[in-house]
């Protein structure tokens, strides 16, 4: 299945149905009165996050939706249908953003999760809802709310727990293949990688979910390689784990590159709690990996792992320096949903008939 992550859509809801204009006419009553009923309600627009998608495939080949109008009024007091809605499916993860591609809308991330995007016309009142005792006959009914059309973009963002960051080649890819059941494509050229890659990885009797995603070279902030379109899936990521290649000639240049660009993409990512790591350690002698081991400490400022996803060597101690982050940032979103519940709770309490 091809991965897509942007997809543009435009997106209608239904226009309510007109009120009718009726009158009561039955053998031997001579004023029967009016009876025109109200007409439907028009179909909403809805979005839902489901589970079991992780890409906007399908809206590649079809970015029109139009939810239902609703049936107009008739008489004998008969309201006319309302509208059928409609619902896009996207996977967990996934903004709404309007058109400037800037103004988020919606950001679907549990499953479940459901925004109504554009909302159905309201149906007109038909001339059954005017009569009054001086106005016995009234020949006039409201119309139908009109619809509303917008245009949106759907971005996904995958809900990860650690992302791999780091140049071409430096072993993400095979990071991750070793330590989870993904297989991504691992090659010695450099982006390999297309598309972010998941895969989930257990740590100590718990797991977490795992994003790798294509290298990062000098420039991609301008749009040079692939680009950073891809970093948008580790926004979320309780921690980065910053990869640098052990086998480079100058790693405090490779760190600094991708901190740079990490820097120039923005949404906090240069903050974010990261891990800076050595791969590829097995293909060095001890001295040599000392001295490039002894750079990079410099040039991060802190500790500086060292691993080797072929040997295995450094791994599970890299999980479990991640670990800490993902399960506090687990905790603080558990926290915040018990204490967004207990506020509504209390406030359902409070309230009396």
């Amino acid at each position: 299945m091809k991965f897509l992550d942007l997809a543009r859509v435009t997106i209608r809801s239904g226009a309510g149905g007109n009120g009718c204009v009726s009158f009561r006419r039955e053998k031997f009553i001579e004023y029967g009165g009016p009876d025109g009923g109200d007409g439907g309600r028009g179909g909403d627009v809805v979005i839902e996050a489901v589970p079991g998608l992780n890409t906007l495939i399908d809206y590649r080949y079809q970015q029109h939706f139009f939810a239902q109008n609703g049936q107009g009024g008739m008489g004998r007091g008969r309201t006319g249908r309302s509208g059928d809605d409609i619902v896009l499916r996207v996977p967990v993860g996934t903004e709404v953003l309007e058109e400037d591609q800037e103004t988020v809308v919606a950001d679907l991330v549990s499953v479940g999760q459901r925004v109504v995007l554009a909302r159905g016309g309201n149906g007109g009142w038909g001339n059954l809802h005017f009569k009054s005792s001086t106005n016995q006959a009234p020949r006039h009914a409201n119309p139908g709310q009109p619809e509303v059309e917008r245009t949106l973009w759907l971005r996904l963002k995958l809900i990860a727990d650690m992302g791999l960051v780091g140049l071409p080649n430096a072993g993400k890819s095979t990071f991750l293949a070793a330590t989870s059941n993904a297989r991504p494509k691992i090659a010695d050229y450099p982006f390999t990688t297309l598309h972010p890659n998941l895969g989930v990885v257990a740590v100590d009797g718990s797991e977490m979910v795992v994003a790798d995603i294509p290298g990062l070279i000098e420039g991609a902030h301008e749009g040079r390689g692939i680009g950073d379109r891809f970093l948008g899936h580790v926004e979320r990521c309780a921690v980065l784990l910053h990869l640098v290649d052990a086998t480079s000639e100058d790693v405090a240049g490779d760190y600094r590159t991708v901190l740079d660009e990490l820097a120039a993409y923005g949404a906090g990512l240069a903050h974010r709690p990261r891990l800076v790591a050595l791969s590829k350690i097995d293909a060095l002698e001890e001295g040599l990996l000392a001295d490039r081991q002894a750079a990079l400490a410099a040039e991060a400022g802190g500790p500086v792992l060292a691993l080797s996803a072929v040997s295995g060597e450094g791994v599970r101690e890299a999980l479990r320096a991640a670990w800490p982050h993902v399960a506090g940032a687990r905790a603080d979103a558990l926290g915040k949903l018990e204490a967004e519940a207990a506020e509504e709770e209390q406030g359902d309490a409070a309230w009396t008939p």
